[in-house]
């Protein structure tokens, strides 16, 4: 059992070099050579918890998912009384990664979603964790939806993914610059604001759109 234990710490330390790597210089920077560098181990060591890159950058993928769903897992249950909407805009806001703190997660990400549209498997692993993302962000759509007078039915599968294509975006647009993170905020809370808006009758009546 401890040789297990320590595999899987040798594996995510491994991990963490790969996002260290890819931060600096990209994907097309990380190779097994700077990776085993990086970690402090031997290359041995990497080829014996990865047997190809291609499995270590699924690895590391996958941590990163699991660090953003676990953040938003945590930020929905601090709150347990708050309205679905709420949980809503602040589950938006952890997955567009605007936080300060998020930027070099943001960068990785990044880094492997552009790597994904020339890898299948890459682009396999994305599309299962935005799958997870979007199944979230429906059901509480229509919690929330539920929760006020509908003149206009609502599609939460709909309505999530454009929520969730949305926070993506808002993603590319900090990390370049183009928009602040207060200003990628503010696009945030004016769509779910013009999206309640349209649930509610004629726009009035209900909960004010969730500050994020």
């Amino acid at each position: 059992m401890p040789r297990q234990v320590d595999h899987e710490e040798r594996r995510r330390l491994i991990a963490e070099a790969v996002c260290r790597l890819a931060d600096e210089s990209g994907l097309e920077g990380v190779t097994l050579r700077d990776v085993a560098g990086r970690a402090g181990v031997s290359m041995g060591a990497v080829q014996r918890c990865f047997r190809t890159k291609e499995e270590m950058l699924l690895f590391t993928l996958g941590q990163i998912g699991e660090r953003i769903a676990e953040r938003v897992r945590v930020r929905l249950v601090r709150s347990p009384a708050q309205s679905a909407a709420s949980a809503l805009g602040h589950a938006a806001t952890e997955v567009a990664l605007l936080r300060g703190e998020h930027r070099t997660e943001a960068r990785v990400w990044l880094a492997f979603v552009a790597q994904a549209a020339v890898s299948a498997p890459l682009a396999e692993a994305l599309r299962a964790n935005y799958a997870s993302l979007e199944a979230m962000f429906a059901r509480l759509l229509a919690e929330a939806a539920a929760a006020r007078p509908r003149a206009v039915p609502l599609d939460p599968r709909q309505e999530a993914r454009t929520l969730l294509a949305l926070a993506d975006g808002l993603t590319t647009h900090v990390l370049i610059g183009h928009l602040s993170p207060p200003g990628a905020r503010e696009v945030l809370h004016a769509h779910l604001a013009r999206l309640w808006e349209r649930v509610d009758q004629g726009g009035a009546g209900g909960e004010p759109a969730a500050a994020l």
